[in-house]
């Protein structure tokens, strides 16, 4: 009997190599620095970098030529696969590069894309990966030579797949029409619990801030909700609802949402606007970010400003530095205001993160029980348009009901109220 030899298969890493352009419109240092932490969240190996300073980008190639001969040797020396620009790239760019380099290129925008299509479980977070990735690679798909070439096997090609991109221009509009169509439906369905939320005196409670600062493991520590929680950008994309008991007996909903990073592509702003909403229609805002990191007040910076962008002002934001396990000593924290001080990996400050949420807490619909006279029946009709009746019965002396009301009718009914439960 002939000998059978069994080999494992390794994944093979893909080596990238890096390119930053530094024009002087961010800080391109800790821009490329994310970029690698990116690359890394791909399974690819940044293999090094090279940075340009110019006025502006070339648009024939993004860098010089000078530059751009440098990056074609090097990726024929280091055996690079894969170029990563830290920038948004024409087709005119991409095909330029691709041709002188010889090497794939991705920019970042497709890097961030490729992240959220491996990401994605939820029925609406891979709508919403398609229909971004579908807009992005619409204008290049320019019908020649490595146009498609990218969407075989590797970073930066996964997601809606080959089959749903070698068709026309006509075809991949019918799809992205369809993808919206479906995306409405399922933006409706929200808007109904939402509606429902606040009908029931439900409270909200959005935890937001860059990727990777550790919202999932404080989700995970609050609530035991089981979210995946690594030590990865983006390792949460779909968001996550679960039911928090605060100490003082309330019960609030707290919702885990996609994480930030410095320049998010408009692509993925656009087409994740209803998920990042979760934060602009919650009634608190935890603003968490990374205790650790020198960046965590540009961090804090970047999630405001988004807020303000969904429209996020009269809603009461805390700020929670998390990992402060992580922070050698008290001087070496940062100076953030009434900022909350935790660790979600060890548990420490959660109470005063709670005693926070409490004191945050809005007015909300009261739960009371009523005898209403039938003189008085019609008010039952204004409880159901503003609040929610749990439960109704008419007895001999009135209409007896468990209600949901609001502040603006608690004045109005209280002369009626028979037993209030908290």
């Amino acid at each position: 009997m002939a000998k059978t030899d069994l080999y494992e298969n390794e994944e093979i890493q893909e080596r990238a190599l890096l390119v930053s352009v530094d024009t002087g419109e961010f800080d391109a240092q800790a821009s490329l620095a994310e970029l690698y932490e990116l690359t890394r969240s791909t399974g690819a190996q940044p293999y090094g970098s090279m940075l340009q300073k110019r006025p502006a980008y070339d648009k024939a190639t993004c860098v010089g030529s000078g530059m751009l001969q440098e990056i074609a040797d090097f990726c024929a020396k280091e055996e690079i696969d894969l170029l990563i620009f830290d920038c948004e790239l024409s087709p005119t760019q991409l095909r330029n590069i691709e041709q002188a380099a010889n090497v794939r290129v991705i920019d970042r925008t497709m890097l961030i894309l490729d992240i959220f299509a491996t990401r994605a479980m939820t029925k609406e977070g891979k709508l919403q990966v398609e229909l971004a990735q579908l807009k992005y690679l619409m204008p290049r798909l320019m019908g020649q030579g490595t146009a498609l070439s990218r969407l075989g096997a590797g970073i930066g090609t996964r997601g809606p797949g080959e089959s749903k991109l070698e068709t026309d221009r006509r075809h991949i509009r019918r799809r992205i029409d369809s993808l919206k169509e479906q995306l409405e439906q399922v933006e409706k369905h929200r808007e109904q619990i939402n509606r429902r939320r606040q009908k029931d005196g439900v409270v909200t409670v959005a935890l937001v801030g860059y990727t990777n600062v550790g919202k999932s493991t404080l989700m995970n520590c609050l609530t035991q909700a089981g979210v995946l929680a690594k030590d990865m950008l983006f390792a949460t994309l779909d968001p996550t609802a679960r039911a928090l008991k605060l100490p003082g007996g309330k019960t609030v909903m707290l919702i885990d949402t996609v994480g930030l990073v410095r320049r998010l592509p408009h692509h993925l702003v656009e087409a994740f606007k209803s998920t990042l909403e979760q934060a602009a229609t919650a009634d608190i805002i935890l603003n968490v970010c990374d205790a650790s990191s020198p960046e965590a007040q540009i961090h804090l910076s970047v999630t405001r400003n988004l807020l303000e962008d969904l429209g996020c002002k009269d809603q009461p934001v805390i700020a929670v530095l998390n990992k402060c396990d992580l922070v050698p000593s008290i001087h070496d924290m940062p100076l953030i205001g009434n900022a909350v001080r935790i660790s979600a990996a060890t548990g420490a400050g959660i109470p005063d993160l709670l005693e926070a949420i409490e004191q945050n807490l809005p007015v909300k619909n009261a739960r009371v029980s009523l005898l209403l006279p039938f003189a008085k029946s019609g008010l039952a009709a204004e409880i159901r348009r503003d609040g929610t009746v749990l439960s109704e019965d008419y007895v001999e002396q009135g209409l007896r009901l468990t209600a949901m009301v609001p502040p603006s009718l608690l004045n109005v009914v209280k002369d009626y109220v028979v037993e209030e439960e908290v």
